[in-house]
């Protein structure tokens, strides 16, 4: 059969390797595990492979996967089947949606279309499947599409997924059971929050909620304590996937170093590394499919054992791929042990120019770390440079954006002098991004700057790199990032403009018709005690220690990273 006469699912099927298939069986409670950005980025996700290994390694669930089909028409997508059997998304009990980025939003509403199913929770039926949301957005601000959702997933899967699915088969036995009951006893597990049990309140002091009487006041956000007790890697692979010459393997989890910019940073807290055996165990799987090694954290650089890691790879002759390297724990081995296993490119993030916003944002690096990090880089053989930086930061300055451009050309400086000595130039990226004040963050109560501002901003540094040899410069659009931020910092009402939004409304006309004063809220700096949407979830770290770490930012003051026993921000106590 010629591969033109195969469905795109089918392709995928061939090409994946390690795929555990069951036959459709009713005794088992059905779950469609939905990506809503494509076979590529769905696959190279990590979170969504465990998820999926997850609920298939169970003998009383059955998980299949859906991704975004490619359109078919002006705003309309073919019906959308899974992958393993070709079923649609009504023949599941349970549709999961699995959600890392805010701008995925705006694909719901023509999946649910093409689903043939309700959008919003209020209009399903008792024979229409559950919607369950989760994914890092489910818990750093569900708000936005919780009149869309039955049910989200309050942090991460590990802990929350086996009673969740013990109380859901145990539900499917019991066919008289009534929707609504169901939905008050899931409300009642760890990690579970059912949005129509909370009713939002919006007053000039902020967003309260009322709530039904047997569910909690707020949920808490769960995370698993031992890493080593369950895997996160590249259970399937495909060459079509992203990351698909690699077996993906997670480090660790959370992060140290508080950057007050970063949610990832706070809503994974605490920091939880994997021993040194349970990852070789990993590497050794995955270089049964893939000789080279991703591996997967926040900071790599930051494992204890990260030195040893690397050289267990090398020793078993694999290569080894990381996401980024932090600039103050680079050193010749480190180096060596990367340029030994191919790893021509290596992206950096120095975030901001000047020290005094490097402060700021309680980055903690000087730029003579910067440079001795580009020196040794460059020195040891890496031939390609991304580096990443953030305009629009809480209390930035002209002079904070200039000073990009002078690091920029210092490293310039470092690259062209090793260059020469080396008779190679690689190639230098410079990725700029606008700032967006993220929920659960000590930035959540700044204003995003305007959109004119970081325009101006944009085109003075395209402007400058443009005239550096093998520098290439890419920011995100503004516009783009305005969206973001308006989804991710958003409450229920954002809802009923997604169908809109989605087939390119503007959002700036779909405010004012909905009396939403968009920029006002974007752009304004709140007060330290108004209440945010978000705040129905709670995510461990204790709001004070949030509002410190703001007035600690405004003195440009470091905050050293967290350590064991350290306690201050709320979650380890």
């Amino acid at each position: 059969m010629a591969n033109k006469t195969l469905s795109s699912n089918q392709l995928r099927r061939t090409a994946e390797i390690g795929t555990r298939y069951h036959s459709w069986n009713e005794g088992r409670y059905r779950i469609a595990l939905v990506y809503p950005n494509g076979y590529q980025q769905g696959m190279g996700n990590l979170g969504f492979q465990t998820v999926y290994h997850l609920i298939n390694q169970r003998d009383d669930c059955l998980c299949e996967r859906f991704f975004l089909p490619e359109a078919s028409g002006a705003n309309q997508l073919p019906p959308p089947l899974s992958l393993e059997s070709d079923r649609p998304l009504r023949d599941f009990d349970l549709i999961a949606l699995s959600i890392s980025f805010e701008n995925d939003y705006l694909h719901l509403p023509a999946i649910f279309a093409a689903g043939n199913i309700p959008l919003f929770a209020a209009q399903r039926q008792p024979a229409d499947p559950l919607v369950l949301f989760g994914g890092v957005c489910a818990f750093i601000n569900p708000e936005p599409i919780a009149e869309i959702v039955d049910l989200i997933a309050v942090g991460e899967a590990e802990p929350i997924l086996p009673l969740l699915l013990d109380t859901l088969h145990a539900a499917m036995q019991q066919t008289s059971l009534p929707r609504n009951e169901l939905l008050l006893a899931l409300a009642q597990l760890p990690g579970v929050y059912v949005p129509q049990f909370y009713q939002p309140l919006y007053t000039t002091e902020g967003i309260t909620y009322q709530r039904n009487a047997a569910v909690p006041k707020t949920i808490r956000r769960q995370y698993l304590q031992d890493l080593d007790s369950s895997a996160s890697r590249t259970y399937v692979q495909s060459e079509a996937a992203g990351f698909g010459h690699m077996a993906l393997v997670e480090v660790s989890r959370g992060c140290s170093r508080g950057c007050r910019f970063c949610a990832a940073g706070f809503v994974y807290l605490p920091p939880r590394e994997r021993s040194l055996d349970n990852l070789l165990q990993q590497v050794d799987e995955g270089l049964c499919q893939r000789n080279r090694i991703g591996l997967v954290a926040a900071a790599i650089a930051d494992y204890s054992q990260v030195l040893p890691l690397q050289q267990g790879i090398v020793d078993r002759g694999g290569e080894i791929s990381v996401s980024s390297l932090r600039l103050d724990a680079i050193d010749a081995k480190a180096v060596a042990l990367l340029n030994e296993a191919g790893h021509a490119s290596v992206a950096i993030a120095p975030e901001a120019g000047s020290q005094r916003l490097r402060d700021v944002i309680n980055k903690g690096l000087s730029e003579e770390q910067i440079l001795a990090a580009v020196q040794l880089l460059t020195d040891g053989g890496i031939k390609h440079l991304k580096l990443y930086f953030l305009i629009g930061l809480p209390f930035e300055l002209m002079t904070d954006v200039e000073a990009i451009i002078a690091l920029v050309q210092r490293i310039v400086a470092i690259r062209l002098a090793s260059g020469k000595a080396r008779g190679h130039m690689g190639n230098l990226t410079v990725s700029v991004n606008p700032f967006i004040p993220k929920p659960f963050t000590p930035f959540q109560w700044a204003g995003m700057e305007g959109e004119k501002s970081l325009k101006k901003k944009g085109r003075m540094l395209q402007s400058a790199f443009s005239r550096i040899p093998n520098t290439r410069f890419m920011m995100e659009s503004v516009r783009l990032a305005t969206l973001q931020a308006f989804l991710s910092r958003g409450d229920r009402r954002i809802a009923a403009m997604l169908p809109e939004l989605a087939t390119g409304g503007n959002l700036r006309q779909l405010c004012a018709a909905a009396k939403f004063p968009l920029l006002d809220e974007l752009t304004r700096e709140r007060g330290q005690d108004e209440a945010f949407a978000w705040e129905i979830i709670d995510s461990g770290v204790r709001r004070e220690y949030l509002w410190r770490e703001y007035q600690r930012a405004a003195g440009q003051h470091l905050t050293p990273p967290c350590a064991p026993g350290c306690c201050r921000c709320g979650v380890c106590s």
